[in-house]
């Protein structure tokens, strides 16, 4: 049987959270593809995979956050799914908030879905420090007075969308590197409907791929991928689309 819904799992040396994640999945969407891309670990997450039962898409070496993400749209487009939904391998997304996301996939009054973290609401929860807590209210900030529409955290990398926006996911157009506030910016110019919904989070486990100066550069390319996605007109925006993703595009939003 097929699946309607992806569960997409970028991972980098996760042996440690990556199986209990899988788990997790599996409990509260068990007919979900659970897809994780093993971005060229060198420890032992590609066999726990395996083990677990999900599909593994192993690169042969790291190359970055955004490439991997995109590898697994990728396969996922070939599966003919219906949603994708993506989540962190190191155990910060909690699982059992995923049915929150595909639900409101679902009612069709969006294409695309965050999962916001309660303390960007109420301040309770997980706690992020300081610093965190200041760059997700910046880039939400930026991210609402560019778009028109009120955004509370653009960088939780706990996210869904409807399969109106794979090809959009597969082009040129998606970020190599840090796909977060720059996406959805670009995808409100583009006309697609954007809805948050709750989720719960836990701290992480281990080393964080915005450790040492990774935070500072992380800041720097954001500010001038919105910069970019800012500037360009939305017709700019559909012409750097390949022909046949921009058909695409158009048939599915008709």
């Amino acid at each position: 049987m097929e699946s309607k819904v992806a569960v997409i799992v970028p991972a980098y040396n996760e042996e440690s959270s990556i199986g209990e994640v899988i788990s997790g999945i599996r409990k509260v969407l068990p007919d979900a593809l659970i897809l994780v891309v093993d971005d060229g670990s060198s420890d032992n997450t590609s066999s726990i995979v395996r083990d677990a039962g999900a599909v593994l898409l192993r690169l042969s070496f790291n190359i970055g956050y955004g490439s991997a993400l995109q590898t697994g749209y990728m396969y996922a487009a070939e599966k003919n799914v219906s949603y994708c939904i993506q989540m962190d391998a190191d155990g910060q997304h909690n699982a059992e908030s995923l049915p929150d996301i595909l639900n409101e996939l679902e009612k069709g009054d969006s294409e695309f879905v965050i999962g916001v973290r309660k303390f960007c609401r109420d301040g309770s929860g997980y706690r992020a420090g300081y610093f965190r807590r200041a760059g997700i209210s910046f880039f939400a900030a930026v991210s609402s007075l560019i778009s028109g529409e009120k955004l509370t955290d653009t960088t939780s990398g706990f996210l869904g969308f409807s399969d109106k926006l794979l090809d959009f996911f597969t082009s040129d157009l998606f970020p190599a590197d840090y796909p977060d506030a720059d996406v959805i910016i670009m995808l409100k110019r583009m006309g697609y409907r954007i809805k948050e919904v709750e989720v719960s989070m836990y701290e992480r486990r281990g080393k964080s791929m915005h450790a040492g100066l990774e935070p500072l550069t992380y800041i720097c390319r954001m500010s001038l991928s919105i910069l970019r996605a800012s500037l360009l007109p939305k017709n700019g925006l559909m012409k750097m689309m390949r022909p046949e993703t921009l058909r695409k595009v158009a048939e599915k939003k008709v």
